[in-house]
């Protein structure tokens, strides 16, 4: 595949209190160099910001390109790899047949993938891996940001 552009994506999600502010992050790799992108929410979820972490960073992307994300997210990995398809077979219902949370961004980031060629990777969180705690790092440092900026 030397004609598709090739990236290495690191994402992570944060949350100070679940439900709380929360901020997400990602590591854009590609021969090119590296991008870092982040940002904050004021009232949200830990699972909310790991999918807008990857939302955010396939959003830079064009159509056509090979990415491979990692996450230390177990519910990211497997909602996009295992359980996604079987939400939207059952109308975005769960096992238990309750509505499945957080289907916005399941949608959004569905339809990101579908027009890229994505693969998913599960790294362990906090465990050492440069990027994993880099992005994990500017996740916490956007929360810090939405805070001095929000009146108190």
């Amino acid at each position: 595949m030397p004609n598709k552009q090739q990236f290495t994506i690191f994402t992570d999600g944060a949350c100070s209190g679940n439900p709380g502010p929360g901020g997400w992050a990602a590591i854009i790799c590609s021969d090119i160099g590296k991008q870092e992108i982040s940002g904050a929410e004021l009232a949200t979820t830990n699972n909310r910001m790991e999918l807008m972490a990857a939302i955010e960073a396939l959003k830079t992307l064009k159509p056509g390109a090979c990415v491979h994300i990692f996450t230390d997210s177990q519910y990211l990995q497997r909602g996009i790899t295992s359980w996604l398809n079987t939400w939207k077979a059952r109308n975005w219902q769960t096992s238990a047949k309750t509505p499945v949370k957080n289907k916005d961004l399941w949608i959004q980031l569905d339809t990101l993938c579908a027009s890229l060629q994505v693969t998913w990777s599960w790294v362990e969180g906090h465990a050492g891996h440069p990027e994993n705690e880099q992005a994990d790092q500017l996740a916490r440092t956007a929360i810090i940001s939405l805070a001095m900026q929000t009146p108190s």
